[in-house]
């Protein structure tokens, strides 16, 4: 390789870690954003609607948003390697991904309306859930094909406004409005979170549709081909299965703990995974711009970029979720608490759950590469790994049943298993990448350790004063000693591109 060519590769390596972190950035406030605007939901749903309600919205929405993924196709992640071929016809290629997803949406739409008790297992519901929740399916579906083609053109900004802005407050907004008028008419109280959730979705939609034809236009001379979607569909059935996986994994121990646990320790398990998953968003925030500089890199053959790209963006990711797991998990209590004292039970699942996503992160980013280049392995290790899980899960909540723990053992049982699950699947796709490179992928430094040491001292500090100094101060505390030490010890030259605004060209 000459000086010149070394170069040029350097250059665009540098770049590439240039947009990751734009992009990167960007989701980091989409996810501050998302953060503020979930908790008024978690709040209004607990507080106002009850455990009850929340644990049968849960319940019932795990079916839809099953649906939705499986009607993507594999879309948000394969979509950029279809444009990647076919840059020219663009827009025609996004016509092509939307009607796919249209036609398979509507499949699973008369599916649920025909078996409601997908979405409803206790077999309580009214006429209009059963016939509305379904239709959620296909806003759901199409603004992630629709942020998918927006992500491949490095608007990330789309994503925050229709996930981080709209969604969310739309949820809370109509919640709160639909809670007020179950006042003098009791459907809207006990349909309101189900209903709300419905008006989300279209609102999510109709956002990014406006950015979709900002950015794409309308497609000229375009028109459906079968050929060409019964093609791409059978093509994306394995990224379809991956997506479905991880969702899956975040979805299976609430559906296990539905089958054996009443309503309300549900809706408890429920409000616990939406707070820790919340930092969840921060893995998502990297996945649109990743994958198109990976498929780029592969199209190179510029393995060792992406052994570095990789292992890069998983150092930040780790990094940036240990921070908010022990800000939310050492005053766990207070922070679960906040939505109503029947919560409180989940104190130990929230917990667990904060360190489960910790554990995930790396499994995320090398899966961003394995769709790629080894789709079929990734898939099996995701089944394999779901298995487990599910077995795990099943025999925790049977142990704390036997010996009559309660239904807080149950849920931290759910927590467990899903933990050591997703820690496993961290090595081993960690380990397959690594291989298939030829270069180490690691996203583990011995810095995270010193930054969490002072952080751990400052909570178990904090819990010596009154919980509303806890919550107010000494979150803030752990999270900027703990960031302070990361900062100093672990981040360098390259890291810190992360936090500087990038010029022009």
């Amino acid at each position: 390789m000459t000086v010149s060519s070394t170069a040029t590769s350097t250059k665009a390596e540098n770049a590439d870690i240039a947009a990751l972190a734009k992009g990167g950035r960007t989701n980091f406030l989409g996810f501050v954003i998302r953060l503020v605007a979930r908790i008024p939901f978690l709040f209004i749903a607990g507080r106002l609607y009850g455990a009850e309600n929340v644990g049968r919205f849960a319940s019932a929405t795990i079916a839809v948003e099953l649906a939705a993924q499986l009607a993507t196709l594999g879309q948000k992640r394969g979509l950029a390697q279809q444009l990647a071929k076919e840059e020219g016809h663009a827009s025609s290629v996004v016509a092509d991904a939307l009607l796919l997803s249209v036609c398979v949406s509507a499949l699973f739409v008369v599916l649920l309306w025909l078996v409601p008790v997908a979405m409803f297992p206790s077999g309580y519901y009214t006429g209009i859930e059963r016939l509305l929740l379904p239709l959620a399916i296909l806003p759901l579906a199409l603004c992630e094909v629709a942020l998918a083609a927006l992500a491949y053109r490095f608007d990330v900004a789309a994503t925050v406004r229709a996930r981080a802005v709209v969604e969310p407050w739309t949820l809370s907004i109509a919640a709160g409005v639909f809670w007020l008028g179950g006042l003098w008419w009791k459907p809207f109280l006990n349909s309101g979170l189900i209903l709300s959730y419905g008006l989300s979705t279209l609102a999510a939609m109709v956002t990014a549709f406006l950015a979709l034809y900002k950015s794409y236009r309308l497609p000229r001379h375009w028109q459906p081909r079968p050929g060409e979607l019964f093609r791409l569909a059978w093509h994306n059935l394995p990224l379809a299965g991956a997506d479905a996986i991880e969702w899956g994994t975040r979805k299976l121990d609430l559906f296990i703990l539905g089958t054996f646990a009443p309503a309300a320790a549900v809706g408890v398990y429920f409000v616990a995974q939406q707070i820790a998953t919340l930092p969840q968003k921060l893995k998502t925030s990297f996945e649109p711009v990743l994958g198109p500089v990976i498929t780029r890199n592969l199209r190179e053959n510029n393995l060792g970029a992406i052994a570095r790209q990789v292992s890069q963006v998983g150092f930040w990711i780790v990094a940036a979720q240990a921070g908010i797991a022990l800000a939310l998990g050492m005053p766990a209590r207070g922070v679960i608490g906040v939505f109503g004292p029947n919560f409180v039970m989940g104190t130990g699942a929230l917990a667990m759950l904060l360190a489960g996503e910790v554990v995930a992160s790396p499994a995320v980013v090398s899966e961003a590469a394995l769709i790629y280049m080894a789709r079929m392995r990734n898939l099996w290790i995701g089944l394999a790994m779901l298995g487990l899980q599910g077995l795990l899960t099943v025999a925790f909540i049977l142990l704390a049943r036997e010996m009559g723990w309660g239904e807080a053992y149950e849920t931290l049982g759910a927590a467990t298993a899903l933990t050591v699950s997703l820690g496993l699947t961290s090595v081993l796709k960690g380990r397959l990448l690594g291989r298939l490179l030829g270069h180490g992928v690691s996203t583990w430094r011995w810095a995270l350790v010193w930054a969490a040491v002072p952080a751990v001292i400052v909570g178990i500090l904090a819990r010596y004063v009154p919980e509303w100094v806890e919550l107010s101060f000494g979150v803030a505390a752990i999270l900027g000693v703990y960031f302070l030490v990361i900062w100093r010890m672990g981040f360098g030259p390259e890291d810190r591109v992360l936090f500087s605004k990038q010029k022009k060209a």
